[in-house]
């Protein structure tokens, strides 16, 4: 499973596959790179960490929502 983050850069937020230098995708607004690794990590088995402006995990996807490894109903 690739794992990737969601992060705040000086002037645009970018989404970052671990381990890489450069940017996979960037965005001007937080939102707008959140859908774009959404659209970017479809059919993908993939990690998706959201970051806060401050560094911080604010959240945490898995794609496909099947390959999430906690088992929780609902």
């Amino acid at each position: 499973m690739d794992n990737y983050h969601i992060t705040k850069k000086v002037n645009a937020w970018e989404l970052v596959k671990e381990g890489s230098q450069r940017a996979s995708k960037t965005a001007s607004t937080k939102a707008e790179i959140t859908e774009i690794a959404s659209e970017f990590l479809q059919g993908k088995t993939a990690s998706l960490k959201i970051h806060k402006e401050d560094g911080t995990i604010q959240e945490e996807r898995t794609f496909p929502r099947a390959a999430d490894p906690r088992k929780t109903k609902g």
